[in-house]
C-alpha cells in the first residue's frame, strides 16, 4: 500500500566482529535486524593472516576462517543484509534514517560498528606511491615483494605480526620504530627477535618516500637520537601506525573524541538516544577482536532495552 515502508528494529553498520556479535544478539532478542556492509563480510579481520589470542582457539586460527564463522553464525539467525555504503545518518527523531547513495533505511535504533582504517604517515611520496610500493596490508600485498627488501613502519602488535608474515616472501624486512622498544605483546616480540630476516631500526621516523615511475626505491628516515637523516633502499613500505575511525557519515550530534572515535558509556550508548557504537570505531583503551565482540553484544542488548522501554514512540 502506498506510504508503507519497512521499519527495522535495529540497523547495524559493519559486519566485523562487533557487527556480527550485535547481529547475533539482536536477532536472538527477536528484533528485525539489518546489517549494512560496504565491503565483504568480516571487516578488518580480512586484512590479517592469523588470529592468535581469541579465546577457544589455543592454536592460531586463520583470520578469514574466523570471519567466515562469525558471519555464518549471523546468517543462521536470519539477520538481513545489505551490501551498501552509509553516507549519512539522521538520528534526531524516534525513527532514524541510514542514507546510502541509492536508498533511505528507517530504523528504531542504530548500532555503529564501522571499524577503523589504517592511519597514513602523511609524508611526501606516500600518496604518490600507494599501490606502487606503499601498502597498508601485508596479507594483501606481500606476494608482490618476493625476494625484495621492504620496510615495516610501526611497533605495535599489528606491525610486528605483519613484519613476520612478510618474511615468508621478502628477502629482508626492516622494522622501523620511533622508540627504542616495541609496544607489541611480549610473545609476539620474542618471535620477531628470533627471526633472522627482520632487522630493527630504532628511534627513527619516516621523512620521505622516494622512487621512480616503476615504484618505491627508498625510504628516508630521521634518527631521533643521532639527529640525522639516512636512507634505506627498499622496494616496499608497509605502514602500521594506528587507525582512524570510519565516522565520516556520523553526525556531529553523536559525540566524538579528539581523534574522531565515538564516545559511549559502558552500555555502548552514545549521546543520542537509540544510537549505539561498538568495536574499533568506539573511543576505548583496547581494540581487539574479543573486546569488539563484547561491545557488539552489549550494544544489541541495550538496543533491545531501549526499544522495549520506548515502544510508545513508534505506535
Amino acid at each position: 500500500m502506498e506510504g508503507e515502508y519497512i521499519l527495522y528494529d535495529v540497523v547495524i553498520i559493519g559486519s566485523g566482529p562487533a557487527g556480527c556479535a550485535a547481529g547475533i544478539y539482536a536477532s536472538r532478542a527477536k528484533l528485525r535486524t539489518l546489517i549494512i556492509e560496504k565491503f565483504a563480510p568480516g571487516g578488518k579481520l580480512l586484512n590479517y593472516e592469523k588470529v592468535e589470542n581469541y579465546p577457544g582457539f589455543p592454536e592460531p586460527i586463520d583470520a578469514y576462517e574466523l570471519a567466515q564463522r562469525f558471519n555464518e553464525h549471523v546468517d543462521k539467525h536470519g539477520v538481513e543484509r545489505s551490501v551498501d555504503e552509509v553516507i549519512k545518518l539522521e538520528v534526531a527523531g524516534p525513527i532514524k534514517l541510514a542514507k546510502t547513495a541509492s536508498t533511505e533505511i528507517k530504523t528504531k535504533a542504530i548500532i555503529i560498528a564501522s571499524g577503523a582504517i589504517p592511519k597514513a604517515l602523511g609524508v611526501s611520496g606516500e600518496k604518490e606511491y600507494e599501490g606502487k610500493g606503499v601498502s597498508y596490508c601485508a596479507v594483501c600485498d606481500a606476494p608482490f615483494f618476493r625476494q625484495q627488501d621492504v620496510a615495516v613502519i610501526g611497533g605495535g602488535d599489528t606491525a610486528v605480526e605483519e613484519a613476520m608474515y612478510l618474511t615468508r616472501f621478502a628477502n629482508k624486512v626492516y622494522l622501523v620504530h620511533r622508540r627504542d622498544k616495541l609496544r607489541a605483546a611480549k610473545t609476539i616480540q620474542d618471535r620477531a627477535f628470533q627471526n633472522d630476516k627482520i632487522s630493527f631500526v630504532w628511534n627513527s621516523v619516516v621523512r620521505e618516500i622516494k622512487g621512480n615511475t616503476d615504484g618505491v626505491e627508498e625510504v628516508v628516515l630521521y634518527d631521533r637520537v643521532e639527529d640525522k637523516e639516512f636512507s634505506l633502499p627498499v622496494q616496499g613500505i608497509f605502514v602500521f601506525v594506528g587507525f582512524s575511525p570510519n565516522t565520516n557519515f556520523v553526525p556531529a550530534s553523536v559525540g566524538l573524541d579528539d581523534n574522531g572515535f565515538i564516545i559511549t558509556n559502558e552500555n555502548m550508548e552514545t549521546s543520542v538516544m537509540g544510537v549505539f557504537a561498538a568495536g574499533d570505531v568506539r573511543s576505548k583503551p583496547l581494540r581487539q577482536i574479543v573486546t569488539a565482540v563484547s561491545d557488539g553484544a552489549i550494544a544489541a542488548v541495550n538496543a533491545y532495552k531501549y526499544i522495549e522501554e520506548n515502544s510508545h514512540l513508534w505506535q
